[in-house]
C-alpha cells in the first residue's frame, strides 16, 4: 500500500477520501430529516395533520379543537387505545365545496420481538366539513378517535 520511497499509495488515499465523504453525506441526511413539513392549517390535509399530531402527543383538548360537535356523539362508552406507536401518512385528498375526505395510512407498531417490532398497516379516512369557512373533522378512523370533554376547554 505504499510506494518504494515510503509515501502512501495514491489509490488508498482516494478510496479513504471517498468513504469519508459518503459517511459525512449519510450523517447529514440522517440528522437533517427532522419533523415532517407542516401543511397549511387552512386545508383539509393541514387540519388532519394537526389533529393526528395532537392525538399522538396525547393532547386531547387540542385535538378536540379540530372536531365538529357531531364528532363527540357516542363518547360516553368509548375507550381509546394507546397511540404512542402510530405513524400516519397522507395518501390522498378529495376536496369538494363543503366537504372533504382525507385518506391516510396508519401504521401501528407493537412489541419488540426477535425480528423487530410487529407492525400492521391500515388505511383510514377522515371526513371533514366546512363550518363557518373552517375545515373541521366530522369522523375519524378508530385508531385516532378521541373523546375529550368539550366543555373542559371553555
Amino acid at each position: 500500500m505504499s510506494t518504494a520511497n515510503g509515501k502512501p499509495d495514491r489509490t488508498l488515499i482516494i478510496i479513504l477520501s471517498v468513504i469519508a465523504v459518503l459517511v459525512v453525506v449519510a450523517l447529514v441526511a440522517v440528522f437533517t430529516r427532522g419533523e415532517p413539513q407542516a401543511l397549511d392549517p387552512g386545508t383539509p390535509e393541514g387540519v388532519v395533520q394537526g389533529y393526528a399530531t395532537a392525538v399522538i402527543d396525547g393532547d386531547e383538548q387540542a385535538a378536540g379543537e379540530f372536531l365538529t360537535e357531531d364528532a363527540f356523539s357516542g363518547c360516553e362508552k368509548f375507550d381509546r387505545s394507546p397511540t404512542g406507536d402510530l405513524r400516519v401518512t397522507l395518501v390522498s385528498t378529495t376536496e369538494r365545496a363543503e366537504s372533504a375526505d382525507v385518506k391516510v395510512s396508519i401504521v401501528t407498531s407493537s412489541g419488540n420481538g426477535p425480528f423487530g417490532a410487529d407492525e400492521y398497516e391500515t388505511e383510514g379516512v377522515f371526513d371533514l366539513v366546512k363550518v363557518n369557512g373552517d375545515w373541521l373533522i366530522d369522523d375519524t378512523p378508530y385508531e385516532l378517535m378521541i373523546c375529550p370533554n368539550p366543555k373542559a376547554a371553555s
